[in-house]
């Protein structure tokens, strides 16, 4: 075999190894981006290094694969749901404490799904993320408003976003709708989702003295 042939196949098996090696990596790209969705580009953007991310990508697969996950009973999905209902009722007269409430009810769940819920709270994101990275961003900005809510520098609107943020990931968590929603009848028309129902409003002062002079009138 002459030399030229020689180096004409070693440079063959090299493309060929070459392109073995992007294919495989690709693939494992393609599956993290796959699975990890929007949490896939905050990751690279926050470590500004693509390998490096999904490294840390992979390690939060292998983490979650060794937590003993557990479906909700129907039974539990509806005391879920009920408490759910209860924080809504709550945010009428007290917004600041149903944001605190859903906050504890989130919390409980994640950790009757079988998430770890003692450590840290970004240890709580990186569990949360292979199985529930759409919803991710939800946690986040309910967490961050119902941090500053306990600072007291949170409006109503925002405490009303919170339980809105709050919803999609209980939603989620829960495997349904928390808030049961009779179906439209009308054609063409399909249920709200978590992230389009809003928040119940806030009472007012101005309601309670309304329904205060309304309850006088009748009974005169």
């Amino acid at each position: 075999m002459s030399p030229v042939i020689t180096i004409v196949l070693i440079i063959v098996v090299l493309v060929v190894i070459a392109a073995i090696v992007y294919g495989v990596q690709a693939g494992r790209r393609k599956k993290l981006q796959s699975t990890f969705g929007p949490e896939y580009d905050r990751v690279v953007a926050d470590t500004g290094n693509r390998t490096e991310a999904e490294k840390e990508l992979r390690d939060r697969e292998k983490r979650h694969a060794e937590l003993e996950l557990k479906e909700l009973s129907p039974e539990s999905q509806q005391r879920y749901s009920a408490a759910w209902e209860e924080v809504q009722i709550q945010f009428v007269d007290n917004p600041s404490e149903a944001v605190g409430t859903a906050d504890e009810l989130v919390t409980r769940l994640i950790a009757e799904r079988g998430y770890p819920t003692d450590g840290e709270y970004d240890e709580r994101l990186a569990n949360l993320s292979v199985a529930h990275a759409n919803t991710l961003q939800h946690y986040r900005d309910a967490h961050e408003i119902s941090e500053r809510n306990t600072a007291g520098s949170a409006t109503t609107e925002d405490l009303r976003q919170a339980l809105v943020h709050y919803r999609a990931l209980f939603a989620d968590l829960l495997g349904t709708d928390p808030v049961s929603t009779p179906p439209s009848t009308t054609p063409g028309t399909t249920t709200s989702s978590p992230d389009d129902e809003p928040a119940p409003a806030p009472r007012r002062d101005a309601d309670t003295d309304a329904a205060t002079d309304a309850a006088t009138d009748n009974r005169r």
